[in-house]
This record gives structure tokens, sequence and C-alpha cells, in this order.
């Protein structure tokens, strides 16, 4: 009698640990990758850009990657995020209709290294297009940082030029242009972005900080020609 009951307590105490992995797992489906798979060391990082898009969400090898409910917003960065496989294709579907894919990516991302895609463009006016970036590079000297910059402005059609504390940093950057890193002293730095040919200021970022060994990313969007949130504007974001 004694061992019939224990046999019983056993397979409950199975069948109890059994449903609770499998309420895990449940509960993880459909949630980014907030740790680097093995050996893969790969990050991601998704802004959109384009004001009458729409949130999008992510879908890897037909698997959505971003936790269910919180897509990619326009202007809001998320940051980078492990992707959980290299398989393709990266599907960029619309929040709004199910299943519903607005582009995709057929990538070949390398072990070890950090991505960000910029969507931009409308639309409306079927301008709606895409900058891919690799954001790694070699360090720069002790002392110094990396800034470069990426004009995935629709309006900069004649190209963008960009001062660092009134120096010349990036001239005539034509959009969907990305530009080489640059080396900077470390300290702290006004960074103004003005239309190749024009001396008014389209946007200032009056105090970024350069550390050592750090690298940056200065982008410009949005329309020089609206004054809502379509606005022109630039943000700076860490590579690392």
């Amino acid at each position: 009698m004694c061992a019939k009951t224990l046999y019983k307590i056993a397979n409950r105490l199975l069948l109890l640990a059994g449903g609770i992995l499998f309420c895990v797992y449940i509960s993880s489906c459909g949630k980014a990758s907030n740790a680097s798979p093995t050996g893969l060391d790969i990050e991601y990082q998704i802004i959109n850009l384009s004001p009458d898009m729409g949130p999008v969400n992510l879908f890897i090898d037909f698997n959505q990657v971003n936790a269910i409910g919180n897509p990619f917003v326009f202007e809001v960065n998320q940051g980078y995020f492990f992707v959980p496989s290299t398989d393709v294709p990266y599907q960029f579907r619309t929040a709004y209709i199910a299943d519903t894919t607005i582009f995709s990516r057929t990538d070949a991302l390398q072990t070890g290294a950090k991505y960000t895609l910029y969507i931009t463009g409308a639309q409306t006016d079927h301008s709606l297009t895409q900058i891919f970036t690799v954001d790694t590079a070699v360090s720069p000297a002790i002392g110094y940082g990396l800034l470069r910059f990426v004009d995935a402005s629709p309006t900069a059609t004649g190209g963008l030029d960009v001062t660092a504390n009134g120096t010349p940093a990036f001239s005539k950057i034509p959009y969907k242009t990305v530009t080489n890193y640059l080396a900077l002293p470390i300290g702290n730095y006004d960074l103004k972005t003005y239309a190749t040919g024009n001396t008014a200021i389209l946007n200032e970022q009056p105090s970024i900080t350069i550390q050592d060994g750090r690298l940056y990313t200065l982008y410009a969007y949005g329309y020089s020609s609206r004054i809502d949130s379509a606005a022109f504007n630039a943000a700076v974001i860490t590579n690392k």
C-alpha cells in the first residue's frame, strides 16, 4: 500500500512539473529574445521613421519576434534585441491587419555583429523604403569616440550638412546615405544639421557626450516642409 501511494505521488509531481514547463513555454511565445542564443550573439534594432506606415511587427522565419502588443511605432527606438535565428525571411507586418506583410528582407547576418534597420518614406506616395546599417566598426584610438550620420529625411534631396561644435563633420550627405564613422575627441558636442547650401538650422542636438571607445549614430528624418509630428527631426543612438 505504501509503495502504491508513493507511486501515485511521484506521478502527480511529474504531471505538475510538466504542466509548469508547458506554461513557461507558452508564455514565452511571441516575445523578443532578451538573451543571446548560444553562439549567435547578433543584435538588431528597428527604427520606424515613417509617419503613416503605422506600427509594425517583426517575423523571423514566420514567427513573431517582438512581444505581442508591443510593435515598433513611429519615432520610438526600443533599442537592440538579440535575434533568435538567422533564418529568413525577416518579414515586417502591419500591426493593424493580421498577416499583412509590408516588406521582407533576406540579409545575411554575421555572428557577433549589430545591425539597425531604419524604415523611412511614406506609404501614401509609395516612397516607403529602408536603410540597413552594420553597427560594428574598428574601435577608435584611446581618447576618441566614433560618430557617423544617416540621412533618412525624404525631403533632404539636396543633401544635409552636420557640424560638431561649429566644425564641419559631414557635408552634402544625400538621402538614404550612411557615412563612415568619424573619430572625435571625447567630450560634449553641439550637433547641428543644415540643408546643404543653407544656413538655417534644421535640427540641433545641443548636448551629446562622446565617450572613450564608444560608437554613435546621428540620424535625420522627417519632412522639412511639415510642422506636425512628421516635421524634420534628428536623434542620436549609441551603437557601442
